[in-house]
């Protein structure tokens, strides 16, 4: 009896561990997604009208962008802010280095206009709602570097249910985005195995 429940015991372990380690995996492959490929963010305030919702959508943004120069003027962007490391914005690019952008000073109060050219390695950004945005116009171009990734798909919220959404709604949307976004990812991987693997056998 010893022997048999010492055996399921090492049976039910290894399938603990197994699942474990799969589980594992699965946060890792989620976690370097999230970071380079895919990763869906909650948008909120009024700086991006009529472009993003004001009471917030959700967008999916694509972090390798930025690395291999993908973004350009006209592109909506997540980045760091200059001034408070700890806040991200979103705003839109509207000049690469080199390019001369003019811009209008203080659109409450007048037209009065600046042009401004954008220092190498930077970029200048803004807010679509020109009236109600902290952007390049007041704090200058920002380092190419500060940007962190480049929005490619936008769902608005309120399409989503006629109600409004609850913080429990938002969390779940985010992870079945984010996993649609890894499976999708996994989907290619394994056509691209079984491809090479039709290749082999035909040269054989």
């Amino acid at each position: 009896m010893g022997r048999i429940n010492l055996q399921e015991f090492i049976t039910i372990a290894k399938e603990g561990l197994d699942r474990s380690f799969l589980v594992a995996k699965f946060l890792c492959f989620l976690h370097v997604t999230n970071t380079y490929l895919c990763a869906p963010v909650m948008t909120q305030g009024p700086s991006m009208l009529p472009t993003v919702s004001l009471m917030g959508d959700l967008v999916l943004t694509k972090p390798v962008s930025t690395r291999f120069g993908q973004v350009g003027t006209g592109d909506i962007v997540l980045v760091r802010s200059p001034e408070n490391p700890r806040k991200v914005l979103m705003k839109r690019v509207k000049g690469m280095e080199g390019d001369s952008v003019t811009y209008v000073v203080d659109p409450k109060n007048s037209d009065a206009r600046q042009t401004v050219v954008v220092p190498k390695g930077h970029v200048w950004i803004e807010g679509d709602n020109i009236y109600n945005s902290y952007d390049s116009r007041s704090f200058g171009a920002v380092p190419y570097g500060l940007i962190q990734s480049k929005v490619f798909w936008r769902v608005r919220c309120s399409s989503l249910t006629s109600s409004p959404l609850k913080l429990k709604d938002l969390f779940e949307l985010h992870v079945i985005i984010q996993s649609l976004c890894v499976v999708s990812k996994l989907k290619v991987r394994t056509s691209r195995k079984f491809h090479r693997s039709t290749h082999q056998k035909k040269n054989r």
